[in-house]
């Protein structure tokens, strides 16, 4: 796994009010915590921007900048933290490559076996019938 480090300069982060409950504190405090982080202008691979615009991320917009809106914690401090590792996660998760899927099939005798089961499956629920009076 190859991590992605991102510079401070290449994000903003902006101090904003938590929604939810607080209390009488939720009004006064600007806890959460607004990142920025721009696709195009950041010191990222070319492939790897691709990767990431191409994502189908809600929280990436049309002018290619990625948004995170951080407020799970009641300090702007954790949410900072919060969000920047978030941003990480994001980028670290689209350099990451799956290895190509190839079609395969079952064995002849799994194949075998698996009629053979139903088989006698269905044997057990014919004994199940009423019995025939004479």
């Amino acid at each position: 796994m190859s991590f992605t480090h991102i510079p401070e300069t290449q994000y903003t982060l902006t101090a904003i009010r938590a929604q939810g409950a607080g209390g009488q504190n939720v009004n006064k405090v600007s806890s959460a915590i607004h990142l920025r982080f721009d696709i195009h202008a950041s010191s990222l691979s070319d492939w790897l921007k691709t990767r990431l615009l191409h994502l189908k991320d809600h929280r990436i917009n049309a002018d290619g900048v990625l948004v995170l809106k951080a407020q799970q914690y009641r300090t702007q401090e954790a949410n900072k933290r919060d969000a920047v590792q978030r941003l990480h996660e994001i980028v670290n998760a689209a350099n990451q490559v799956k290895p190509m899927r190839y079609a395969t099939r079952p064995t002849r005798s799994s194949t075998q076996r698996r009629l053979e089961s139903k088989t006698q499956r269905g044997h057990i629920k014919q004994l199940r019938g009423k019995i025939a009076a004479d």
